[in-house]
């Protein structure tokens, strides 16, 4: 069933379209800086997730595996991963704890990208012997603990029982010998949901917010039921769930931002509003798929050298100069963060220099 089911995930992540939500970007500009003292060359893309060091700030974040037909997938991804110097995590590996016959799917990342930052991938009911072995099975630097309780509610299999999950994460937090992320996979994380998640002991929260793939849509189109149009746009837009996740993290936490991120100006976007790194799964997928691993290769490379373009324009050489550029938030994401309290006016008037 499970095997099945991660096929079928698959599928119609390359069919649907995102959304229905929009990521809410398109609610935050980035200021032009006319004099930004800086040539191209001198932009470095570094960056610092989980305590791990990446050569760019661009994840590819968990989307498959646990069935046979999806190792050729996985091993493309981490050619890819491996030719980009990408950091880069599985699916849910919860299909090879309860069927050992499909570990390959997920091992054939670490065969293919032997020396690459790999991020191993369970759920949050996971027992901590399960998060040891999906660590060991590919040798991860990292692992994933993922929440999607929305998913889990329309799907006719899924979970109904959630009661323990924050027990069970500060558990495996304690318990694994690498860092953990914990990540949404479409609703995003509000700021209280993260100052949980930090009262557990969690570093690193990936906000996994509404915008991109829909797991409630597929799992609809999985089991041919329909979905009332409201429980379709569930969730926080992104870039709202990346501002309230920053307004409460402690000196020492990190946050990855995705959901929906398609371009290189949301992903510069994403790192100003304090993002250690962005994370994207279907445009991998779809693009492997219809145009092969050297074209995703150039894609890629083009992605990142358009988030260098950006970077010159508001002048910023690296990574945390970013997190000092002027942002102007308005419209739906303003509204939401002000009746939220959350004190956005800082981000509009900081300066290169600090705020």
């Amino acid at each position: 069933m499970r095997q099945s089911r991660k096929l079928d995930h698959l599928k119609y992540s390359l069919t649907l379209e995102d959304g229905p939500t929009p990521n809410g970007f398109s609610d935050f500009t980035l200021v032009h800086h006319a004099l930004p003292d800086i040539a191209s060359n001198e932009v470095d893309l570094r960056s610092r997730c989980a305590g791990l060091p990446l050569s760019h700030p661009v994840i590819i974040n968990a989307i498959t595996g646990g069935a046979g037909d999806v190792t050729e997938i996985n091993g493309m991804l981490a050619e890819l991963a491996r030719a980009t110097q990408t950091a880069m995590a599985v699916g849910s590996q919860f299909a090879a704890v309860e069927c050992p016959a499909v570990e390959e799917s997920y091992k054939v990342v670490r065969k293919n990208n032997p020396d690459g930052i790999i991020f191993a991938n369970i759920g949050a009911h996971a027992t901590i012997q399960e998060a040891r072995q999906v660590v060991a099975m590919i040798e991860a630097d990292a692992i994933q603990v993922h929440l999607n309780v929305a998913q889990e509610m329309v799907m006719l299999e899924g979970d109904r029982d959630f009661s323990h999950y924050i027990e069970n994460i500060a558990a495996i937090v304690a318990a694994v010998k690498v860092p953990v992320i914990v990540k949404e996979v479409g609703c995003g994380i509000s700021k209280e949901a993260a100052e949980e998640l930090v009262r557990a002991g969690v570093k690193t929260i990936d906000v996994g917010g509404a915008g991109g793939t829909n797991f409630m849509a597929i799992e609809s189109a999985r089991s041919q039921t329909g979905l009332d149009s409201e429980l379709l746009t569930w969730g926080i837009p992104t870039a709202i769930s990346a501002v309230e996740v920053a307004s409460i993290l402690p000196v020492g936490a990190d946050f990855i931002i995705s959901g929906g991120i398609r371009t290189p100006l949301e992903a510069v976007k994403s790192l100003a509003l304090g993002g250690a790194a962005v994370g994207m799964a279907t445009p991998f997928i779809k693009r492997l798929q219809s145009s092969g691993l050297k074209s995703t290769v150039h894609w890629l490379e083009d992605f990142l050298a358009g988030m260098k373009r950006y970077m010159v324009l508001v002048g910023a050489r690296t990574i945390e100069d970013l997190r000092q550029i002027p942002v102007v938030i308005t419209g739906y994401s303003r509204d939401w963060l002000t009746a939220r309290e959350i004190h956005i006016e800082q981000y509009a008037t900081r300066e290169k220099h600090g705020l």
